[in-house]
């Protein structure tokens, strides 16, 4: 079972050098610097850019990174653009209130279109999960109940789309299963949430951590072969994300 006292523990054993951004609020980014830093959590470097920061990351004098206040645009153009990607999957780490963790994805617009992406959303998630340790329980969302079927063709398209990669993760020996609509079953369950698609994933990401004070720790690009914790602007303190980057750190090095 995810739980934050894990992840801190598992960043003090780490204490990796953990670049963040620092952008607009200086005083927050400082703030949370010191907290983590005092907390044993990592080895805190803050940049200015997020091009600084990417190559720092790329070339190894950080072991992870935060975006902290950057830019997410200007950031993420950049990771793709260092790095050669094409485009990004990343998942968040939620912690409703009074509820278990767990990982959401996708969490960007773009992103988690197709049967394809999201299959790559779970292999990708598995290397994560057995690097905090956690056995991996998947449930994917689809946009009805099995009843709905014939409702609506959109309905039928993420339900037909769900099973599809149920019954194809299973294949690969995911523990995956679909969750229908039934979001507030799943999160009781299952530690991946992987939502239609990324619009309704953003969707679920805003309403929980912007509308309902949900806490994020942050969202690690997963198919990126260095450490790096997209957050968002709106969090109050990026302690806890930077603690999540030095637990993901590489060990040893």
């Amino acid at each position: 079972m995810l739980a934050p006292e894990q992840i801190f523990r598992r960043a003090v054993e780490n204490r990796a050098r953990v670049g963040i951004g620092l952008g607009e609020d200086t005083r927050k980014v400082r703030s949370s610097v010191r907290a983590a830093q005092r907390k044993g959590y990592a080895e805190v470097v803050t940049f200015d850019s997020p091009e600084e920061m990417v190559r720092a990351l790329k070339g190894g004098e950080v072991q992870a990174a935060v975006r902290g206040d950057l830019s997410a645009n200007q950031t993420m153009a950049e990771v793709k653009r260092a790095f050669s990607l094409d485009h990004l999957l990343r998942a968040a780490l939620m912690q409703p209130k009074g509820g278990r963790m767990f990982f959401l994805a996708p969490v960007g617009v773009d992103e988690g279109w197709g049967v394809a992406h999201k299959l790559e959303f779970l292999r990708l998630s598995a290397i994560l999960f057995r690097q905090l340790g956690v056995e991996m329980e998947a449930g994917v969302l689809s946009g009805g109940r099995m009843g709905d079927i014939g409702r609506s063709p959109e309905v039928d398209r993420t339900i037909d789309e769900a099973m599809e990669v149920e019954r194809l993760g299973r294949l690969e020996g995911f523990s995956v299963t679909h969750c229908q609509i039934l979001i507030e079953e799943a999160v009781r369950t299952r530690n991946l949430i992987i939502a239609p698609d990324g619009i309704s994933g953003n969707i679920i990401f805003r309403t929980m951590h912007l509308v309902d004070g949900c806490i994020s720790m942050g969202a690690p690009i997963l198919n990126l072969d260095k450490v790096f914790i997209d957050t968002s602007r709106a969090k109050r303190c990026y302690a806890d994300s930077i603690a999540l980057a030095s637990a993901l750190a590489p060990q040893g090095k």
